[in-house]
């Protein structure tokens, strides 16, 4: 007579599996080392005093009358409402995100050709590797008076020389054309961040993709479009994302060429925000920067959503 005997889980079981849950059990309650509260404490501390606290403030600031010293009254939405009508304001906003989207493509197309070129086999590659990222280490308003120099003396000098009447004067007289020679400079001093970016990416690609592509007759334009490009795609994204906003916070370029001119037209919010301080619309701007905080809150969201997934480049 035969017996049915069903499958139990024995003592020796339970004790193995506990043996292997223990160790992860202790490695959860593992007690923090003190030396990374010493490097913390102090960063939180002075981020809080430095940034946190006077963020908030403003913030508070913004629904209020307020010049900066002196009595205040509580306003509620006035400033947030006046903004919105002030064609000052809305002009700033409409150069600023314009110019920002301009730049960025013309720093992304010039970063990522100049990254091809200085990943090909070409000689001295790591001398101009090293002359193409000069620019970046320059203090912005030290390259916007040279060029403010170059674009008000030199350009209206060759341009009487060589007899074009539209260069005869300086473009950053030029209410129109001034925007132009902003961008120039700012995509002078950023090509060579975005070009390091783009050389990491091309340089991850491995060889013999390419060497395959040839095999099967591809020719260089094609392996740019259909190798290069998509396997370079995440770096494209995040150069896109921090020029973006990046340029957003244009202010030193601008200021040491037109200073917001002529007249307006070339003024950035932070030159908008920074200008209403000086001149005692301390609250009125808090409003203004409060606004482009949510902006550039916003503009955070998209990067992260955008770069999700890809971080293992």
């Amino acid at each position: 007579m035969s017996t049915i005997t069903t499958p139990t889980t024995s003592k020796q079981g339970l004790q193995k599996q506990g043996r292997q849950k223990r160790p992860q059990t202790q490695r959860s309650r593992r007690r923090v080392e003190p030396i990374f509260y010493l490097f913390l404490v102090p960063s939180l501390i002075l981020f809080t005093l430095a940034i946190t606290v006077p963020g908030i403030m403003g913030i508070f600031f913004s629904f209020t009358n307020s010049i900066g010293i002196g009595d205040w009254d509580f306003i509620g939405l006035t400033n947030y409402i006046a903004i919105f009508s002030d064609p000052a304001i809305l002009q700033s906003y409409l150069f600023t995100f314009g110019f920002s989207i301009v730049t960025v493509i013309a720093v992304n197309v010039i970063a990522f050709l100049l990254a091809v070129g200085l990943t090909a086999r070409i000689r001295m590659k790591t001398a101009l590797r090293t002359i193409f990222v000069i620019p970046m280490v320059v203090s912005g308003i030290i390259i916007a008076y040279v060029f403010n120099f170059l674009f008000s003396n030199s350009l209206p000098s060759l341009g009487a020389a060589a007899g074009i009447p539209w260069l005869e004067s300086s473009l950053l007289a030029n209410p129109d054309l001034a925007w132009i020679a902003i961008v120039l400079v700012t995509a002078w001093q950023a090509v060579p961040g975005a070009l390091l970016i783009y050389i990491a990416g091309l340089v991850a690609v491995p060889g013999d993709v390419y060497e395959a592509a040839e095999i099967d007759g591809a020719s260089k334009f094609q392996q740019l479009l259909k190798i290069t490009l998509p396997l370079v795609a995440g770096y494209v994204v995040i150069n896109i994302i921090l020029g973006f906003k990046g340029f957003l916070n244009a202010y030193d370029i601008i200021v040491g060429l037109t200073n917001g001119g002529p007249g307006t037209s070339t003024r950035s919010i932070a030159m908008t925000v920074i200008s209403g301080f000086n001149g005692g619309d301390y609250a009125y701007q808090m409003a203004n920067a409060t606004i482009f905080f949510v902006v550039a809150i916003l503009i955070s969201l998209v990067q992260l959503s955008l770069t999700r997934g890809r971080n293992a480049l």
